[in-house]
């Protein structure tokens, strides 16, 4: 799609930002997706940069396209093609902007990381909503790591982001914004509050397991999301698929403050089979 949408656009219509080195700052987590030793064994070419990351790397040109209110009410909504590792330079380039900006990035082999979609408010043919529509239902007698989950299980926890964290992950992000100076969150550290809500998402996946992210989808409602702001998140599971190699859950995270939904989180996790025991 989105190689499509750049021959056929203008040049002034095209944006493609400079390549950048994302950091894998999971290295160490043994076992995990992130740790070189179980990623090549699992068939990746090392330990993989957390997909969140790249969602950064978009936002200076969507702020250029939609101003500060993005942090209001707009999104962005990216599905993942391929892995990176870490310091593997990539590119981002965003197509447009009305009524919604196509997204693209890749790596210097030109080798395409991930596709989706930006706009100023909510969109309902945002890049996921595809996805997920398209995606068949799993068989839940077919399920080994998911058995336990069912669509439609919901959770709530508190989550937060205290404005130390924001300050280190400013060190090493990849665009770094005035608005982060001030608490305001990246798409980034959505991701992060989104994760402290796992266990009351996925909390029932049989272990052990390794997944990763598939696709990842931040949409502010009444933002912007704030460092030292305790949100009360509510999780729920919209879909449950399954590949040959992955069983997958699509859920959702609102965070509120108060009475007031600030902004959502949409999730596609893969779960490898080849990492489970139950799949042995």
């Amino acid at each position: 799609m989105s190689d499509a949408t750049t021959r056929d656009a203008p040049a002034s219509d095209i944006w493609t930002g400079p390549f950048r080195e994302p950091r894998n700052m999971a290295a160490e987590v043994k076992g995990s997706i992130h740790d070189d030793a179980t990623a090549t064994k699992l068939g990746f070419r090392g330990g993989t940069v957390a997909g969140s990351v790249h969602l950064d790397q978009f936002v200076p040109r969507l702020v250029d396209l939609y101003g500060e209110r993005w942090f209001e009410t707009g999104g962005l909504s990216l599905y993942f093609t391929q892995a990176t590792v870490d310091r593997e330079e990539v590119q981002a380039v965003v197509v447009g902007g009305e009524p919604r900006a196509r997204l693209s990035m890749y790596n210097r082999a030109g080798a395409q990381i991930c596709l989706g979609t930006a706009s100023g408010g909510p969109d309902a043919q945002a890049e996921l909503a595809g996805r997920m529509a398209a995606q068949a239902a799993a068989d839940p007698s077919g399920l080994r790591i998911l058995a336990a989950l069912r669509v439609g299980d919901e959770g709530e926890t508190r989550v937060r982001i205290d404005a130390a964290r924001l300050a280190a992950h400013r060190e090493i992000i990849t665009e770094d914004l005035p608005a982060y100076a001030d608490g305001v969150l990246p798409p980034s550290q959505a991701i992060g509050l989104a994760h402290q809500a796992r266990a009351a998402a996925v909390g029932k996946a049989a272990q052990p397991h390794v997944g990763l992210f598939g696709a990842l989808e931040v949409q502010h409602l009444d933002g912007p999301l704030r460092a030292d702001v305790d949100y009360r998140a509510r999780t729920r599971i919209l879909k449950l698929t399954e590949s040959p190699k992955t069983e997958n859950t699509w859920h959702q995270i609102v965070f509120a403050d108060g009475d007031r939904d600030v902004a959502r989180v949409l999730m596609y996790l893969r779960f490898l089979k080849g990492s489970s025991p139950l799949w042995s």
